[in-house]
Parts: C-alpha cells; sequence; structure tokens
C-alpha cells in the first residue's frame, strides 16, 4: 500500500488530472487552483496512477499512460494540446478499459466532476477512497461575485465532499471553518479533515527592471473580477490624480480579465484620467512579478472574499508591505503584519496608500519591522502534513 521516496512514506495513490488536462487543451494560463493541481502532480508523480474524466468516461489510467501523462503536463510543451492528442492515440486501447481501484485513495485536487452524480456511481463501482481539497466556498457564501448559476453548482461540489470523502483537505482553516458550518446548517456529516496551507515558490527577480518601475507604485495582484474589488482602487487612483497630479504613485494592476467586472474594465479601457497612472498587465511573467512585488509601496489586496491569499504570501515572502481587506484568512495567515482595512472603506485605503506613497513613511518602516522573521509556507511543509495524515487515514 505505501511506497517510499526519499525519507517519506506516501500512499500509493490515484490523482485525479482531469482539470490540467481541460486547461491545457483550451490553451488557459494556470490560476491558482491549477498551480495546486501542478504541484500534487508533481510530488506524486513517482507513485501515483493518473485518473482522467472526460465528458461521461472516467477511467484509471494504466501504469505506463499514466508515466507518460505526468512526464507530458510537467514538461514545458509549445504544442501541448496536440502532444494529449497523440498519447491518446497511442494508449487508445487501454483508455477504454475500466480498472479497480482497489480501495486506494482517489485525490481530487482541482473540484473536477464533483458536481455530476456520475462521478460518485464510478467512486461506488471502482472501489477508490476519495480525499477532496476545498479551495473556498464563495459561490455560496458569495454568490453575487460569481457567474450565475455557480451557487447550485458549488453546492453540489461540496455535498459529493461531504456524502463521500474519506477525508478533506482544506487550504486554511477559515476555509474549513465555513465548510464546517455548512456541513452543521445542511445536516451532513463532516468528514476527517486537514488544514495545509499552500506553499508557495520563491520569486526571484534579474538585475533588469521593468520600464513601468520608473516611480513609486503599488501593486495589485489577481484575476480583475467583482469579488477582488478593483473597482475601489480605481475609483481611488482617480481620486489621487485630481490631488496629487503628477505626483500620484502608478498603480500595476497584474491579472486577466474575468467576470462581474464591467465596471472596472469600462474604467480601464475608457478613463482618460487613469491612462499614464494605471498600468494593466494580464500576462507577466515570474521573474516580472517578483520585479513588481519586491520594488512596489505595497502590495494592495482589497478583495471581499477569499479562501487562501496567495499573493499575500509571495509579497511578504520578498519584504513587501501588504494593505489588506479585514479578512479571516488573511489574519490567519499573516498575523498583524499588514494593514487591515474594511473592503468599501473608501477613505480608509486613501489614507494609508498616501501614506505608505512618501519616501519616508513611519507606518511602511513599521511594517517592515512586523515583517521580521516572517516565513512563506513551502510546499514540503504542506505534502510532510498532507502525507502523513493520508498514511493515518
Amino acid at each position: 500500500m505505501f511506497t517510499i521516496s526519499g525519507a517519506v512514506a506516501r500512499p500509493d495513490i490515484l490523482l485525479d488530472l482531469s482539470r490540467l488536462i481541460w486547461r491545457a487543451s483550451r490553451g488557459r494560463l494556470p490560476t491558482g487552483i491549477d498551480r495546486v493541481c501542478l504541484a500534487y502532480a508533481e510530488h506524486y508523480a513517482e507513485c501515483a496512477q493518473a485518473v482522467v474524466q472526460w465528458k461521461a468516461a472516467r477511467r484509471i489510467l494504466p501504469p505506463k499512460t499514466s508515466a507518460e501523462l505526468f512526464t507530458l503536463l510537467l514538461t514545458e510543451t509549445r504544442n501541448l494540446r496536440i502532444e494529449l492528442a497523440k498519447l491518446a492515440a497511442r494508449h487508445f486501447p487501454y483508455l477504454i478499459q475500466p480498472q479497480s481501484g482497489n480501495g486506494r485513495l482517489y485525490l481530487n485536487i482541482g473540484h473536477s466532476g464533483l458536481d455530476q452524480p456520475a462521478l460518485m456511481e464510478w467512486v461506488a463501482k471502482t472501489d477508490v477512497r476519495p480525499i477532496f481539497m476545498i479551495h473556498d466556498l464563495i459561490p455560496i457564501t458569495h454568490p453575487e461575485y460569481c457567474r450565475p448559476g455557480s451557487a447550485k453548482k458549488h453546492e453540489k461540489r461540496v455535498d459529493t465532499m461531504l456524502r463521500s470523502g474519506a477525508g478533506i483537505i482544506g487550504n486554511s482553516q477559515a476555509t474549513l471553518d465555513e465548510i464546517a458550518n455548512y456541513a452543521l446548517h445542511r445536516g451532513l456529516p463532516l468528514p476527517p479533515m486537514l488544514n495545509a496551507w499552500l506553499g508557495a515558490t520563491p520569486l526571484s527577480a534579474s538585475d533588469k527592471k521593468p520600464p513601468e518601475a520608473a516611480k513609486p507604485f503599488f501593486v495589485t495582484l489577481g484575476t480583475i473580477e467583482g469579488r477582488k474589488n478593483h473597482l475601489i482602487l480605481l475609483k481611488l487612483w482617480r481620486t489621487l490624480i485630481a490631488k496629487h497630479g503628477p505626483s500620484t504613485p502608478s498603480l500595476v494592476v497584474i491579472g486577466q480579465r474575468g467576470w462581474e467586472n464591467d465596471a472596472a474594465c469600462a474604467l480601464l479601457d475608457s478613463d482618460e484620467a487613469l491612462r499614464g497612472h494605471v498600468i494593466e498587465l494580464p500576462r507577466c511573467t515570474d521573474t516580472e512579478l517578483a520585479h513588481y512585488l519586491r520594488d512596489a509601496r505595497a502590495l494592495l489586496f482589497p478583495s471581499f472574499a477569499e479562501g487562501y491569499g496567495m499573493p499575500l504570501v509571495e509579497a511578504l515572502g520578498v519584504g513587501t508591505p501588504v494593505i489588506a481587506s479585514n479578512l479571516a484568512v488573511f489574519h490567519e495567515l499573516a498575523g498583524d503584519i499588514p494593514e487591515y482595512l474594511a473592503p468599501d472603506d473608501m477613505m480608509g485605503w486613501q489614507s494609508i496608500i498616501e501614506q505608505y506613497s512618501r519616501p519616508s513613511s513611519a507606518e511602511r518602516s513599521a511594517q517592515l519591522s512586523r515583517m521580521t522573521g516572517y516565513a512563506m509556507p513551502t510546499w514540503n511543509q504542506h505534502f510532510a502534513k498532507v502525507d502523513n495524515w493520508l498514511s493515518r487515514l
């Protein structure tokens, strides 16, 4: 049942790679959840068999096919969609043959197929013990920031986790508290749960700075969607520009455009006052991101809701102050280091940004002092907890 990799005993598991295949086949850039799925694929590649869901089919791939798929997904490949099609063609006879799970643990990290009743039928028929990761309950707790129908779909996912899971991994205690509260109100069982913070990869910058960093600037990082609250920052920057003119610091907006963001996108596209002061970067390499985070006056994180807070962790990891919404998960991850504000406190955000803009800001210096000794959570720490917990399950 167990294999040894280095000094760590790990269960012989089944890992669902469906989300990674789906995203890659459509040429999508990796999101936060995708990066978590990739971390699990890398960690378990040598001791796991792949599970793939495609439309109505669900299959455990044979070891050889699994190994090829892991290698393909973890390798920088320009024509990944074509390579996936070639792999499927080579192994087609094996892909149509159902296999038994033999009671093994089945890890579904990306919420793949959890809203489909057929998945649970497959779980029972195939003899696997599901372990799920819950990233957040935002479509349920904050449906106004999600696509229509997202709440019902996510309720089905969470119900599946609670009714059939042999265990649930949470990315934060705040997320686990929310799912426990949901289970209580729905009268559903609560499987064993583990809080395991997500690992952050240290960002490294080169000596060459991006041109947008020519004057003092702030950064906000994340998909441009209603929940992330870019709108308050854009409105605030209009106020700052009217007050301070050319001396207004820049705002660098890093992230792809998402949903429920019409008002923010309208300002980005057509507000002449923001031009030259607000820079939108839908694509940004890790090296560029390292520059922006390292050299910014602060990371601005005014979200209405989050299940985790990777930008916060990455900013603190490179020694950059954070100004963030007063959310429980941010307090869990960073304690009293950041400046916390209500996400709709326009005057509060303006005041603290103006304070942090000053070259010799006492407030910014105080946060830098509070940051002394901060260490980012790592994937090694995450998987040490997960492996130990899975072995006990």
